[in-house]
């Protein structure tokens, strides 16, 4: 037979992947549980121990245990840079993803900080900067509704951006098209980016500002974008909760040896 929190795990799973607690949704305090005959303090505590490792719920001070959401965002590869989006429309990389989910969204989901800071190495070295020199850090959080998903830094130098809006630490993205319009309007179209994608274990902090589940890992970004000359107007970091994005790429596959034959 089986204990007594399986049980009433098994039961809350089969709530949730039935509807009846919606994702985002907070499910009943230990509390109320205890004093509605679910059992003790103890097993309630397990059975929603046990529901956060199988992934339906998160639980972080301050937020409860929550339902977490089932379907990940489609996180579009390429074709959420398209410049048709961004250039030509109001689009933003992030609000792309959003799109391509079926999902709405909202300015407040997306709040930033805005410092100029010594370039750490790795920003340094992205951008061709000596040791010492300045950049500035563009860091955002991003939610979706109440969640976090994701956050992304972006390092700019300062005579790319210095009076344009990608300073403005005011909520949401820097206005229409975001960041690459506002690089574009400001005379740095970009012309190619270099990704490099890969997971780890989460920090605290990280555990902490995105609500993540015990033992979640996050995917990390490292997003390098280029003018057609060659020069390199952002680099940016972004931590990604690993379980709420579905990574999807779509591209043309390359055949070096028939371009090695034409331009004989």
């Amino acid at each position: 037979m089986a204990p007594k929190w399986r049980e009433l795990a098994d039961k809350l799973a089969e709530q949730i992947k039935r509807g009846d607690y919606a994702p985002g949704q907070q499910l009943p305090h230990i509390r109320e549980l205890v004093e509605a005959g679910a059992g003790s303090k103890a097993t309630v505590h397990a059975a929603y121990k046990a529901l956060e490792a199988e992934g339906l719920v998160t639980s972080s001070r301050g937020h409860g245990t929550v339902v977490r959401q089932q379907v990940p965002l489609k996180r579009l590869g390429i074709a959420r840079y398209d410049k048709a989006k961004w250039r030509d429309g109001d689009e933003v990389a992030f609000i792309a993803d959003r799109v391509a989910s079926g999902r709405g969204y909202r300015r407040n989901e997306q709040t930033q900080t805005v410092t100029r800071v010594v370039a750490p190495p790795e920003v340094a070295a992205a951008h061709g900067l000596p040791e010492g020199a300045e950049v500035y850090a563009r860091a955002r959080l991003v939610k979706e509704g109440d969640q976090p998903t994701h956050t992304l830094t972006s390092y700019y130098r300062p005579e790319h951006v210095e009076g344009t809006r990608l300073v403005d630490p005011t909520p949401g993205p820097a206005g229409r098209g975001g960041g690459f319009r506002v690089l574009y309007d400001a005379g740095y179209e970009i012309d190619h980016m270099k990704e490099r994608l890969f997971a780890r274990a989460a920090t605290p902090d990280e555990v902490k500002l995105l609500q993540l589940p015990s033992g979640e890992p996050v995917v990390e970004l490292h997003r390098t974008t280029y003018t057609a000359s060659g020069t390199v107007v952002e680099f940016a970091i972004g931590v990604h909760a690993a379980s709420r994005f579905a990574w999807e790429y779509d591209f043309k596959v390359p055949d070096s040896a028939k371009d090695r034959k034409g331009q004989q």
